[in-house]
């Protein structure tokens, strides 16, 4: 798949949490090219299609052989007959002009596609991802798999395959799907780790490569001192003295809490890429140095000692 190794998360294109200007938008992808990094991912869901819309324009301009793109299936987007005023209900701040419509058949992938495709302005999109289809397995094996399955086969799509936050059914995929990668946000991460259970020894078996997003646990370990957010809500409190106690780790060997939390995910064998979100062209930049800080191996092994890091995890090169 030759998917680069540091990628960027373009949720924050399509208004999570709050708004931000097109100008923004399309700086935050100029400052993420200009840092080397060629993986951009998107999805409809993101801000009912802004994201891709910005994505596409920010890249207009570029060597369509110069980077990967991957966007999603599985919501369609369809006309609001709502109230014109509405808000957008899941998170992102734009209008509700559309709603999005779960739709995991044959038919409902195609179509996905192509509003993409209009969005993003591109004539062709790399992988392209099942999109949470963890409360719709059936119709996900059934119905866009196979047709994406037939899209791979056919040239249009280079590989396949699913994304979610539930590492147990997207192994259940692996082992009962033909794909060629797959997004895992949150499970594989500094804080914890039960995607070595089944799902990341899987793909490396099956030679199935692994992109890990989420790595901040969506705010816990994003910065220095741990936030509050865990899984898009109020982080736990058991769960903010556990990223404290690393935290401090981290601190005695000179090294920030979201570089480590970039560094150990990237270290797995079947992890292929990191995805990184950001609001801002200084995150982009902030998040760039995260991924190419030294981490000493004196550091992970300290957290293995101390009961924060599962003795099994593979480890940066460092610490062999």
């Amino acid at each position: 798949m030759n998917i680069p190794n540091l990628g960027l998360g373009c949720a924050q294109l399509g208004n999570l949490y709050r708004a931000m200007s097109d100008e923004t938008a399309a700086a935050i992808v100029d400052t993420a090219w200009a840092r080397g990094i060629r993986y951009f991912d998107t999805a409809p869901h993101y801000g009912l299609g802004l994201s891709e819309r910005r994505l596409g324009a920010a890249l207009a301009d570029r060597p369509r052989d110069d980077y990967v793109l991957s966007t999603k299936v599985g919501r369609l987007l369809v006309d609001n007959p709502g109230d014109p005023g509405e808000r957008d209900p899941e998170g992102f701040d734009v209008p509700a002009t559309h709603v999005r419509r779960r739709d995991y058949s044959r038919d409902g992938v195609l179509r996905s596609l192509e509003s993409s495709l209009e969005r993003l302005g591109a004539d062709r999109i790399d992988i392209a991802f099942v999109h949470d289809p963890e409360a719709h397995v059936d119709e996900a094996l059934t119905g866009a798999l196979p047709a994406l399955v037939e899209l791979r086969e056919q040239g249009v799509l280079r590989g396949i395959g699913l994304g979610m936050n539930f590492d147990d059914v997207l192994a259940e995929f692996v082992r009962r799907a033909d794909v060629d990668v797959v997004m895992i946000a949150g499970r594989y991460t500094l804080l914890e780790q039960p995607a070595l259970d089944e799902l990341l020894p899987l793909c490396e078996q099956r030679g199935v490569d692994v992109i890990a997003a989420g790595v901040f646990n969506s705010g816990i370990l994003a910065s220095d001192t741990p936030g509050h957010t865990y899984n898009y809500d109020a982080a736990p409190t058991a769960l903010v003295e556990r990223a404290t106690r690393i935290a401090e780790v981290c601190a005695r060997h000179r090294v920030t809490l979201p570089e480590a939390a970039v560094a150990l995910p990237a270290a797995h064998p079947a992890v292929a890429s990191v995805v990184l979100g950001a609001s801002s062209p200084a995150q982009v930049e902030a998040n760039a140095a995260r991924a190419s800080a030294r981490v000493p191996g004196a550091l992970w092994a300290d957290l293995v000692a101390e009961g924060l890091l599962r003795a099994d995890t593979p480890l940066p090169e460092e610490a062999t």
